[in-house]
């Protein structure tokens, strides 16, 4: 296999075009290689070779045996695994988007956790010619102490898991009504906690109110979450009453079918 530099690609460009072909090429490899051979069969020098393969091997996508030969993991299966869920989650949860948004007249939004942060990896709006004014768009991430659907994720942290979050994350001032503190943000997640759904009352963006419910998995862990979102002059306290329960019956029946089977945390945040 032959890995060809061109004219129009930067420096940086080339280096990944080599480290992804050079990752495909070992892929191919039927059993674990030498470092002078993988480098012939690729036609790299064994210095780059070796550059990139150590790169890979400290993410851990390939591994060395005692005889020194290189051969990839599975962790690449891993990523795989990982897109095909949410491709199932996104599948699952789709009818249930398109349901919400028509019943609160505002955007419906599913996301899940990457990274500390909040990744959005599907939206949809309550009509063609509504302009989501929002954050919340299709591979957008939002920090997690000032969303709904953030804090929901933050309820799954310990104490300890709690600290590196903010160490790492910090807590961002976004608005007036931002949580900018460690003690605040423990009184919200413990709220959030009993009443088993999120708010974010303009803390992440001015003027936009959002509710969020837990997906939760055969773990009961908080696998995804589910938010409604929308100016705050539409998202009334009035409303969000009224028509919180059918976000909570929809994020129950999701989490159903991701093989949740504990219902009274749900009843009892149903009657909050």
């Amino acid at each position: 296999m032959l890995i060809k530099e061109t004219e129009k690609t930067t420096k940086s460009n080339q280096s990944v075009e080599r480290m992804l072909l050079l990752l495909e090429a070992l892929a191919k490899e039927p059993a674990p290689v030498r470092l002078n051979e993988f480098a012939k069969r690729v036609e790299m020098n064994q210095s780059t070779v070796l550059r990139f393969l150590t790169t890979l091997q400290r993410f851990g996508y390939v591994a060395q045996d005692q005889e020194g030969r290189y051969s990839m993991t599975m962790k690449i299966c891993a990523l795989s695994g990982l897109v095909s869920s949410h491709n199932e989650l996104r599948d699952i949860c789709a009818p249930y988007l398109r349901s919400l948004t028509q019943i609160f007249g505002e955007s419906a939004i599913l996301s899940i956790e990457q990274d500390m942060q909040v990744l959005y990896i599907d939206v949809v709006t309550a009509s063609a010619q509504q302009v989501l004014t929002t954050v919340q768009r299709i591979g957008n991430l939002s920090p997690m102490h000032c969303t709904g659907s953030g804090k929901l994720f933050l309820c799954d942290y310990d104490l300890n898991s709690i600290d590196r979050f903010i160490a790492i994350c910090g807590l961002e001032k976004r608005t007036e009504h931002t949580i900018v503190s460690q003690e605040d943000l423990l009184g919200e997640i413990d709220t959030v906690r009993r009443h088993g759904y999120a708010t974010d009352d303009e803390e992440s963006v001015q003027g936009v109110r959002c509710i969020a419910a837990p997906v939760r998995d055969y773990t009961g862990r908080t696998a995804a979450a589910v938010s409604i979102s929308g100016p705050s002059f539409r998202m009334t306290d009035a409303l969000i009453y009224e028509k919180m329960p059918f976000l909570l019956d929809a994020t129950h029946e999701i989490s159903l079918r991701m093989g949740f089977g504990e219902l009274s945390g749900w009843a009892s945040a149903k009657n909050k």
